[in-house]
């Protein structure tokens, strides 16, 4: 029997980071992504984010592909929250693209804390700044990232 546990800190954000994630509103949405998450066979371990973004850690089978996973996702997310006008009505679709990076066991419980913290770590940097600095600490070049593109 193989035994396989893999932990993304999957990121992703709104059609040209506008603000349309409501906060009165973004337990909702988060409700609906666990919801895919469970239908999925994974396991989300915390959900959390800005007007403009969204963080999951999350632990995907491995029989399912993270980009497969994560486009699904993000179009039925989409569809589900334009039904969704009362609540999201400047809700205009996601972003292009997603990013995803793995984390060892040992590191879950502080990227679970780090999403946890959100809106206190946004009072003092920006989506974009956050984001670059997730990259260059991965080795990444954040000018040769194409998350922010959109079409």
């Amino acid at each position: 029997m193989s035994h396989v546990v893999l932990y993304y800190h999957i990121v992703w954000r709104t059609k040209r980071s506008e603000f349309t994630i409501t906060e009165e509103y973004e337990k909702e949405l988060y409700a609906y992504l666990l919801g895919y998450c469970r239908n999925k066979g994974a396991k989300l371990i915390r959900i959390g984010g800005m007007p403009d973004h969204i963080h999951l850690l999350i632990s995907i089978r491995p029989d399912i592909s993270v980009s497969e996973f994560v486009q699904v996702m993000k179009v039925e997310s989409s569809k589900w929250l334009k039904t969704q006008k009362q609540h999201f009505p400047y809700f205009n679709g996601w972003g292009n693209g997603y990013a995803a990076f793995t984390y060892s066991e040992r590191d879950k419980e502080m990227i679970r804390h780090y999403i946890m913290n959100q809106k206190q770590h946004h009072q003092t940097i920006s989506f974009r700044t956050e984001y670059d600095n997730i990259l260059i600490s991965w080795g990444l070049n954040p000018k040769e990232d194409m998350l922010f593109v959109d079409d």
